[in-house]
C-alpha cells in the first residue's frame, strides 16, 4: 500500500512548480447550517479546471527518459484527459487520450486545446481504459490510469497536504467518489496525520459502483445511469489499488439523487460565485444529508472541478 505521508510529500515536491496552490475558502452559509465551520477546497480553479492536473503532472514527472520517450496513453471522460494533455505538453511528452463516445463536448475540446490527440471508443469510461490500456501493449507507450497508480494517487493527495498546511484539525471531510483515486489519496493522506479526521464518500445514485462494491466487500461489474456527476461516472478497473483504499479510509458512504446534485452545483454557483461541475456539487449535497451530524465540526468540502459545459449549465439554471 501506499507510504502516507512520505509519499505524498515527494510527489509535492516533483509537482509544485506546475500545479496550483488553490484556496481554502471559508462558507459563511454553509457554516451557519451547522454552527460549525465549513470551508471548501477551490480546486475547480486548478490549470484544467479540475484536480485531475495534480495526478496527471505527478505521474508523468516520476516517468523515466526511455517511457518519456515511449509516450503515454490514457483514457478519460475529460478532465483526465484535459489534465494528461497539458502535462503531457508542458513536458514535451507526446500521447493519446482515449474517451467514451458520449463524453460532454466541451471537454473533448479542452483536450484538443491543450494539445492533446483523441481517439473515441465505447460508450463507458471501463471500456476506454481497456481500449487505451490495448493501445499501450502493441505501442509500448506507457499507460495512464486515471486513479489505478500509486503516482496519480499521490499526485491528487497533494490536494489533502494543501488542506493540512493551511487548516489543522479537521474533523470531517466530504469528496465525490468515482475510480477513488481522490479520495484515497486525500482521505489516506488526512488520517496519516489525523487519524480522528473523519473521511466522508459521496457519489450519485445513478452511478456508484465504487459505493456497491464496497458494500458488497468485493469489486463489481454494474452499468451506470446518465448522472450530472460525470466526473465520477462508469465502473472501475479490477484489481484497482484505490478499492481496497476506499474500504480502509472511507468512514461513511452515501448516495445522492441528481435533484440533489443540482442543489450542490446551485449553493456553489449561488453562495460562493464559483462554476463548478456535477462532481463538486455531489460533493455538497453530500454534506447537506450528514448536516444535522456535524454540528459544531469543522468540515472541509472538496470542490473537485468546474468544467461544466453550458448545455448542462443551462439546463440547471
Amino acid at each position: 500500500m501506499i507510504n502516507f505521508p512520505d509519499s505524498v510529500d515527494d510527489s509535492y515536491k516533483r509537482s509544485k512548480a506546475h500545479i496550483r496552490k488553490t484556496p481554502l475558502e471559508h462558507s459563511p452559509y454553509l457554516s451557519n447550517l451547522i454552527n460549525g465551520d465549513v470551508y471548501l477546497k477551490l480546486d475547480n480553479v486548478q490549470r484544467t479546471g479540475s484536480f485531475k492536473f495534480r495526478g496527471a503532472i505527478s505521474k508523468m514527472t516520476s516517468l523515466s527518459d526511455k517511457e518519456k520517450v515511449n509516450g503515454v496513453v490514457t483514457a478519460s471522460t475529460g478532465n483526465h484527459g484535459a489534465a494528461c494533455s497539458l502535462a503531457m505538453s508542458l513536458l514535451g511528452i507526446k500521447g493519446k487520450i482515449v474517451v467514451p463516445e458520449n463524453v460532454h463536448k466541451n471537454k473533448v475540446e479542452n483536450i484538443l486545446n491543450l494539445g492533446g490527440e483523441v481517439e473515441y471508443f465505447g460508450d463507458d469510461c471501463i471500456h476506454a481504459e481497456e481500449r487505451a490500456q490495448e493501445i499501450s501493449k502493441e505501442t509500448g507507450a506507457v499507460y495512464i490510469s486515471p486513479y489505478n497508480d500509486e503516482a496519480i494517487v499521490c499526485g491528487q493527495a497533494t490536494l489533502g497536504l494543501e488542506i493540512e498546511q493551511e487548516l489543522k484539525n479537521v474533523d470531517s471531510t466530504f469528496i465525490s467518489v468515482g475510480g477513488g483515486g481522490l479520495i484515497g489519496g486525500v482521505g489516506g493522506y488526512l488520517k496519516s496525520i489525523n487519524q480522528q479526521t473523519k473521511i466522508y464518500g459521496v457519489s450519485p445514485e445513478n452511478s456508484c459502483v465504487m459505493y456497491e462494491s464496497i458494500k458488497a466487500n468485493k469489486q463489481l461489474d454494474l452499468p451506470s445511469k446518465p448522472t450530472l456527476s460525470d466526473g465520477t461516472a462508469g465502473g472501475v478497473e479490477f484489481g484497482s489499488i484505490t478499492f481496497q483504499l476506499c474500504k480502509d479510509i472511507i468512514d461513511d458512504f452515501t448516495l445522492v439523487s441528481e435533484k440533489e446534485i443540482i442543489e450542490g452545483i446551485l449553493i456553489g454557483i449561488e453562495k460562493h460565485h464559483q462554476l463548478i461541475e456535477g462532481a463538486a456539487g455531489t460533493a455538497i449535497a453530500g454534506f447537506l444529508k450528514y448536516k444535522n451530524n456535524l454540528i459544531g465540526k469543522r468540515v472541509v468540502i472538496v470542490m473537485c472541478g468546474g468544467n461544466i459545459s453550458s448545455e448542462v449549465l443551462k439546463s440547471i439554471l
